[in-house]
């Protein structure tokens, strides 16, 4: 049985595993919705203008669709108080600014998780999982793996639930886990 959603709920796992769909139904029964699309439409890539049409025929013709590039936080700060929100994913957010140093990327964190605060409707977050697999051959897919499983840490600490979906299926992770100590 799945509560009402309230505040941020996170949807983490790995590539086609369920995670969108997941989020699609969590959010199904609010209106009006708002969907932050975070990834560019990349045109010359035929295999991601596939994924991008099996989303759109997922959705709903009646929920807003928002392309937000590289500003997640200012996408999520424009939204109407009163809509709930399903973001598309976390990992495109953290590859747009994978140039940032450390202290821009800390701000950019901060800014991030200030906006979810700020939401008076719940905010859906989808997170791809990348630390599963092997170690990246290079030192970008190594910061890529490190700033995306740091932030989806630090955004579970002020989530209201947090599932991973994986093969199909979703797991509460907050009914079945206990938050690691803090360092």
């Amino acid at each position: 049985m799945v509560k009402p959603l309230d505040g941020l709920v996170l949807v983490c796992g790995p590539s086609r595993g369920g995670k969108s769909r997941w989020a699609e139904h969590l959010v199904a029964q609010y209106s009006p919705v708002s969907y932050i699309a975070t990834s560019d439409s990349r045109p010359d890539d035929s295999g991601w203008q596939q994924r991008i049409r099996l989303h759109r025929d997922r959705r709903p013709p009646h929920w807003e669709v928002i392309e937000s590039g590289a500003d997640l936080s200012l996408a999520l700060d424009t939204i109407p108080t009163n809509h709930t929100v399903l973001v598309d994913a976390l990992g495109a957010f953290t590859a747009w600014h994978l140039e940032a140093s450390p202290n821009d990327w800390a701000q950019l964190e901060a800014d991030l998780i200030k906006s979810l605060q700020q939401r008076q409707r719940p905010v859906v977050l989808v997170i791809e999982e990348t630390g599963w697999g092997v170690v990246p051959a290079t030192a970008i897919g190594g910061r890529f793996r490190d700033r995306q499983g740091q932030l989806a840490q630090q955004l579970d600490t002020i989530a209201s639930a947090s599932w991973l979906v994986v093969q199909g299926r979703a797991l509460d992770l907050h009914a079945l886990g206990c938050p690691l100590p803090q360092e």
